[in-house]
């Protein structure tokens, strides 16, 4: 199955329903469920902004469903959808459209860039 890294708090953000556009600076075609691995990097400013001192990093801890991608042709456009993707327009002009998130037990595993395969034998 597909999976996407993520920085903590967004991953966890995307699992409680608060972040359902995920910004990214490049595109895809991919379109269905995927899974949602926390990496290892965390971006300590938005833990504070969003009220969290720990979450979980280093592993797979839920799934969503990819249903479209939008593309942000301006700075008003990702404004009007700040309330969904929770960041500037910094993070990219791709949004990631996302659904169904459903949190899983946590698996530990390396992440890696862009969407990738999971492999059980990489635990």
């Amino acid at each position: 199955m597909k999976a996407l890294s993520l920085k903590q708090p967004y991953a966890e953000l995307i699992l409680q329903g608060k972040k359902t556009i995920e910004l990214r600076t490049w595109n895809t075609h991919f379109r269905g469920k995927f899974l949602i691995h926390a990496s290892k990097s965390v971006d300590h400013e938005a833990m504070k902004r969003f009220g969290f001192s720990k979450l979980p990093t280093g592993f797979i801890i839920g799934k969503a469903e990819l249903v479209d991608v939008k593309r942000y042709a301006n700075e008003e456009e990702h404004k009007a959808d700040k309330d969904k993707h929770l960041a500037s327009s910094t993070w990219g002009n791709y949004g990631f459209i996302l659904k169904n998130p459903e949190r899983m037990s946590p698996i530990a595993c390396k992440g890696a860039l862009n969407f990738w395969e999971f492999d059980p034998s990489f635990i």
